[in-house]
């Protein structure tokens, strides 16, 4: 079988809205887009999410994650150096399983959309064997799929950082989930990576 895993980069506050850069995601007027690179250098921008990485067997996103991963990892040259590199070549060919109730088409290579009935095109997602299929932002998707019990693990880069306003990975709403605390680290800058498993997972 394979492992339902979000990432996400999160706030002490629990936002997730655009960590990356200053227009990737102002819905809602957000206007602390890229609060994240506030901390780059860290190796938890480098090892810790390559190592992460190096197991994703395919992708899972919503609509505006994957628009912005699209526009992003889907048109950045293969050959470049390092992270930036390695990323674009793995991204570019794992299968990439898109949620959406408005696109009728993706464009971005091994890209598919879901149908319809997203919980039950995951569960047979997750029923094949393979790896990992990883989920990054898309939080209401992440959502959805936690009300159907379909999320096996959340890894959580955590930043010493508080926005006040942003979309939150666990917004009011959120299905009532336990937890146990497989992992965590502590790395220099203050960041925390923590590691999270349903305590009534599968």
């Amino acid at each position: 079988m394979s492992s339902i895993v979000v990432q996400a980069f999160i706030t002490l506050d629990g936002v997730i809205q655009a960590p990356g850069g200053p227009d990737e995601d102002r819905e809602g007027g957000f206007e602390y887009g890229g609060w994240q690179t506030r901390f780059v250098g860290d190796d938890a921008d480098g090892n810790v999410i390559m190592e992460w990485e190096s197991k994703t067997e395919a992708l899972l996103l919503g609509r505006k994650t994957y628009e912005i991963f699209a526009g992003a990892w889907g048109v950045w040259p293969e050959d470049a150096e390092g992270f930036e590199g390695e990323l674009t070549r793995r991204y570019n060919r794992v299968p990439k399983y898109v949620a959406s109730r408005t696109l009728t088409e993706v464009g971005w290579q091994n890209a598919q959309l879901l149908g319809s009935d997203v919980p039950a095109a995951v569960e047979k997602l997750r029923a094949k064997p393979g790896g990992e299929i990883r989920v990054w932002g898309s939080s209401q998707l992440i959502t959805t799929l936690a009300e159907h019990n379909l999320i096996d693990e959340y890894r959580l880069v955590v930043y010493p950082i508080v926005l006040g306003t942003g979309r939150k990975l666990f917004p009011d709403g959120f299905p009532f989930t336990r937890f146990t605390l497989a992992e965590s680290r502590a790395l220099p800058s203050g960041v925390v990576i923590n590691i999270y498993r349903p305590a009534d997972a599968r």
